[in-house]
């Protein structure tokens, strides 16, 4: 959304409207969810409009009597700006501008300016922002009269009018900028491949929370650190923002969890899902959301207390594929269980590869914790090894990387009780005590 919709001492009042295309059953629940997005951008839902339609006006999307309505109802509640619940063409844009004599915006531009309010990192500043000009480009205002006064038909610059000439010239401006914007995110990408390379190389699992917005996947970061980090003056520090509105949350964290059995794990926290998520802004933040792509499991985030949450899970599911990150092994973390405890017996639950939690509270984390271990170290086994003194950077190598139960010294070496990977099993089998 342009910035001209000026923040004032009150706040800014809109009109919605939603279309109902065929009997759409999700047309509910993607209205009430308009309205958060209405709200997480700091504005206030004067009125709601809608209208059940077998198909969409090419020109105004709503029928031309709607239109009318809708101008009427604007006006009368004197609503700053009038917002659809899809996402409309240039020209709709246009003509429904014109008519209701408001600032008209769809449900595209509203996500771009929610984004563009909640970018922290350059890298999230870069992607919203190109994300927000590949949607304005085909929207330049200006078209209209100013295109029927050119001037000559030759074509030549010099012979069109000063209005036309003024649209291409922001046009070039735009695409020029998009170009800049694109070289700087890959030398952003580059050093985040960087950084994901040296994550591989040291061999620590990794785990990415995953979801829909506002399921709770900071808040359940946040219930980690402060379950199993040791030290209480780094907790608040590591800790992410977690607050009760969508998209809270853009940049991508990814915080170290170590265990008492001394596993740990890289925990990611990733930018949520939405229904109908612009596919630009799926394309600008793929880097980001690749995060996703090179995880060892999956934890998807799921707001139980939603009665739409169903729906959530196969947007969820849908922007996975897309991502190419279907295949991976997942959790399904059924939170806010808390408030929704009449359809449960008690939780936490645990039913095979899902689990019924309250990351707010504290309840399920360790079994969650459990089923995490269970999916990321299952390549470990336990054994007893007699370590040679010689190899005394072994006896380091297994206290580095594998779990220690107990260390007794003998004649013949240190043995070590342990939990430690396969692969070393293996590797070290000479040194292997039954």
């Amino acid at each position: 959304m342009e910035d001209n919709i000026k923040l004032q001492d009150s706040p800014v009042k809109a009109l919605l409207v939603g279309v109902n295309l065929n009997n759409d059953p999700d047309f509910e629940s993607s209205l009430e969810e308009l309205a958060s997005l209405v709200e997480a951008c700091d504005m206030e839902v004067a009125g709601i409009e809608t209208q059940n339609v077998s198909q969409i006006n090419t020109g105004v999307y709503v029928g031309t009597g709607k239109v009318d309505e809708i101008k009427a109802v604007a006006h009368m509640l004197e609503t700053d700006v009038v917002i659809f619940d899809n996402t409309l063409s240039p020209m709709q844009l246009r003509n429904l501008t014109d008519i209701i004599e408001r600032p008209v915006y769809d449900r595209t531009s509203l996500i771009l300016r929610i984004f563009s309010l909640r970018a922290r990192t350059r890298e999230a500043q870069i992607q919203v922002e190109t994300a927000r000009l590949q949607y304005e480009l085909p929207r330049l205002t200006g078209l209209g009269l100013v295109l029927s006064r050119q001037g000559g038909s030759s074509g030549s610059l010099s012979n069109r009018g000063a209005g036309e000439t003024k649209l291409e010239l922001d046009k070039r401006k735009i695409r020029h900028r998009i170009s800049e914007l694109k070289k700087e995110l890959k030398e952003v990408e580059k050093n985040r491949d960087t950084q994901r390379k040296r994550r591989l190389m040291q061999g620590i699992p990794q785990v990415a929370l995953m979801g829909y917005t506002n399921a709770g996947k900071s808040t359940l970061m946040n219930a980690l650190i402060d379950r199993y980090e040791k030290d209480d003056g780094r907790k608040e520090d590591r800790k992410v923002m977690a607050k009760d509105m969508l998209f809270a949350t853009l940049d991508t964290t990814i915080r170290r969890i170590e265990l008492p059995d001394k596993k740990e794990f890289l925990l990611s926290d990733t930018v949520g899902f939405i229904n109908k998520l612009p596919h630009n802004l799926i394309q600008a933040f793929h880097s980001t959301l690749e995060e996703v792509k090179y995880a060892d499991l999956l934890l998807e985030v799921i707001d139980y207390s939603d009665e739409h949450h169903e729906d959530h899970m196969r947007v969820t599911k849908e922007t996975l594929k897309e991502l190419g990150a279907d295949h991976i092994p997942c959790i399904h973390v059924f939170n806010k269980c808390d408030l929704d405890r009449d359809s449960l017996p008690g939780i936490p639950l645990v039913q095979g590869d899902s689990i019924y939690m309250a990351a707010g509270k504290g309840t399920g984390l360790e079994e969650l914790v459990g089923m995490i271990s269970s999916k990321i170290y299952r390549d470990y086994v336990d054994c007893t090894m007699m370590i040679p003194y010689a190899e005394g950077s072994l006896v380091a190598y297994f206290n580095e990387n594998a779990t220690v139960k107990g260390v007794e010294y003998t004649e013949e070496g240190t043995l070590i009780t342990m939990n430690c990977l396969l692969k070393d099993l293996k590797k070290y089998k000479k040194y292997v005590r039954l």
